[in-house]
């Protein structure tokens, strides 16, 4: 029997429209539980809405704007990898471990 690796499919069966779409639902789970259970997150957020809103009113140049703009969506970005991170160590183990800070 051939493994599902080997074959180049998805062991899931999903491919073309279906895989994008789940993927986006997988997408919006993981943001909304991201932003129910990390209180860090949801002050990044705010902290983030108020400086991209004053990127927009700052008499800036477009660069500038895009810099601004750019830089709130990565921080927002390395925030939910870190709390996804964190989500996989604490299903793993609920054990204290120094390296699992």
């Amino acid at each position: 029997m051939q493994h599902p690796k080997d074959s180049g499919k998805y062991p899931h069966g999903k491919t073309g429209l279906s895989r994008i779409f789940h993927t986006l639902i997988h997408s919006r789970d993981g943001f909304i539980a991201t932003f129910r259970g990390e209180a860090a997150f949801r002050q990044l957020l705010l902290l983030h809405a108020l400086l991209m809103a004053a990127a927009f009113v700052l008499d800036i140049s477009t660069v500038e704007r895009a810099l601004v703009l750019a830089v709130c969506f990565i921080s927002l970005l390395v925030e939910l990898l870190n709390s996804a991170i964190e989500a996989v160590v604490d299903r793993i183990s609920l054990e204290k471990h120094p390296l699992s800070k």
